[in-house]
């Protein structure tokens, strides 16, 4: 370790600065949440056997089939008794070792992880490469005030995870930390703040407000009172953000679209074959399979159910935030231009209901293992629910006349605005090629395909990787090309499979030159610190032959 102290310096709240650039470890309650959980079971373990010594010493009988049974008829209970003790003094040992030799630091460019005791490891993660910062709060962490913050950076296992900090100071370090990405010195900030200059951004807000009742500094109470105002507290606290900006989900719609999924479907197409096969002779069916599935099929729609409720989005002076979950709750904060693709999509038991799904691309988020919940904004909603969704995540598709084309991209079956694929196509697409077309506005292309379950993929030029443009045999036999755009790995497919062929050579010429001007104008690493550039038109002869 570098020697420094564990609290370099504090705010004007009484508690440490954490973005001071010296080095700090994190909850004291860390090494308990991280593995004790296994200590006080082997504890638990071992004083339920003595116990049962015990209660054998008082009123006679042996354990049967007990593993310390025959330390006790050879007199060794104690040897193992102590071997015990000793083990799990190691163990505590271990962890506060661990413990004291994880920390980290923020400084202006990079946030720093350092841990492990034999092996140490050493992360970095810049601040211009940020793609979200997400606070979860396991129920158990809760319990003691902590929270786990994760900050993704662009790149393949790239997270920097600090597990766990106290809640209100998570809150702070997700703000700071985000703050420092924008481009916008901290000192500064404070300084507008001070005087009490008004930012037309909202990042002067952001410094005064934290996320969540418990980062709101307030006369001192018991840690008791403390502890139950923050289960009880709502996850996006309503100073941080307009109410009419904030999306939710009522409990009944997020029932229904789990009654409606394609997991019921599969599940009582099982169940009816399992009945069917269990009235011909097969009753074991019956046991074996149809009771531990619906089991797991309970399990499944539970933790489903609790992971959604209490969700929002919301458009906030650091980004867009989206919260989940009732019991351990989780928030994730995604900066100014770090969605890659977007798509609405629409399975076709939800079109009686009028509900859509948004999932997103976005860099660092196709490696981890929460990827449902890192690229899932908005788990099902109305027309209007994706408008305003929309809107936060792509602010240029918020006029009217933008509103309009993403409307007709849902539900129209042609025309709205967009290309059309010509009658030839059917071969490709039987059921959807009136609905397979684009559109263009002044910083996004828009994919509209899809007649059972229908899809918009909207995909703004500024991250736009690579154009591929693909021609089958089949293709050339009908005059037709395929045209994909390419972006970050994700579960939005942004292709169209049957175009025409004249049409897609122009297209891809068209957003090909868009790209490069959308790209060399991309400020959204430092959002904050520079102004909205101009885009020159250059020469398409220079810009043809530019690689994406």
């Amino acid at each position: 370790m570098s020697g420094a102290p564990e609290v370099a310096g504090t705010g004007k709240t009484g508690r440490p600065d954490l973005v001071d650039g010296e080095w700090h470890r994190l909850h004291p309650a860390t090494p308990l949440l991280r593995g004790g959980i296994a200590l006080i079971a082997v504890l638990g373990f071992a004083l339920a056997n003595f116990r049962e010594r015990a209660v054998e010493l008082v009123f006679g009988g042996p354990v049967p089939d007990d593993p310390f049974q025959t330390a006790y008829e050879r007199g060794h209970l104690g040897w193992v008794g102590l071997a015990l003790v000793v083990g799990l003094l190691v163990g505590i040992a271990g962890f506060y070792a661990s413990w004291r030799m994880h920390t980290f630091r923020v400084g202006d460019d990079v946030v720093e992880v350092r841990s492990g005791i034999m092996f140490r490891t050493h992360r970095r993660a810049r601040l211009d490469r940020i793609q979200g910062v997400s606070i979860a709060r396991p129920l158990f962490a809760r319990i003691f005030g902590a929270a786990k913050l994760d900050i993704s950076v662009a790149g393949q296992d790239a997270k920097v995870q600090l597990s766990y900090l106290g809640s209100a100071d998570a809150d702070r370090l997700r703000r700071e930390v985000l703050l420092l990405a924008s481009g916008v010195q901290q000192s500064e900030a404070e300084a507008d703040h001070a005087g009490g200059a008004a930012d037309p951004a909202g990042a002067a807000a952001s410094l005064s407000t934290s996320i969540g009742t418990a980062a709101v500094p307030g006369p001192p109470d018991g840690i008791v009172h403390q502890r139950v105002r923050e289960l009880l507290a709502p996850e996006l606290d309503p100073s941080a953000a307009p109410p009419e900006s904030v999306v939710r989900i009522p409990p009944g719609r997020l029932i229904g679209s789990l009654v409606l999924s394609g997991f019921t479907v599969a599940l009582l197409v099982v169940g009816a074959i399992v009945v069917v096969a269990s009235v011909t002779g097969r009753q074991e069916l019956l046991v074996i399979i149809l009771v531990p599935g619906v089991l797991a099929a309970g399990g499944y729609y539970f933790n489903r159910f609790t992971k959604s409720l209490r969700y929002s989005i919301a458009g906030t002076s650091d980004g867009v935030r989206i919260g989940y979950g009732l019991l351990s709750t989780s928030n994730d904060t995604l900066p100014p231009g770090r969605i890659h693709a977007v798509e609405v999509s629409q399975p076709l038991l939800w079109r009686a209901a009028g509900w859509w799904m948004i999932r997103i691309n976005r860099a660092g988020a196709a490696g981890e293992g929460s990827g449902q919940t890192s690229t899932t904004m908005l788990p099902v909603g109305t027309v209007d629910d994706v408008r305003r969704v929309l809107g936060l995540l792509l602010p240029g598709l918020a006029g009217e006349q933008t509103r309009e084309l993403v409307l007709a991209g849902l539900v129209a079956r042609k025309g709205g605005g967009f290309s059309a694929a010509p009658r030839r196509s059917w071969p490709y697409q039987p059921l959807s090629w009136r609905r397979t077309g684009s559109a263009v506005t002044a910083d996004a292309v828009l994919l509209r395909s899809g007649f059972v379950w229908r899809h918009l993929s909207i995909v703004p030029f500024a991250r736009v990787q690579s154009l591929r443009l693909t021609r089958r045999p089949l293709h050339r036999a009908l005059r037709l090309s395929e045209l994909t755009v390419h972006t970050v790995a994700g579960p939005v497919r942004s292709n169209l499979s049957a175009l025409d062929a004249e049409a897609a050579d122009e297209s891809f010429e068209a957003w090909a030159r868009a790209a490069v001007r959308a790209a060399a104008a991309d400020t959204a690493h430092r959002w904050a610190s520079h102004p909205a550039l101009t885009d020159p038109a250059p020469d398409p002869e220079e810009t043809r032959h530019e690689s994406l």
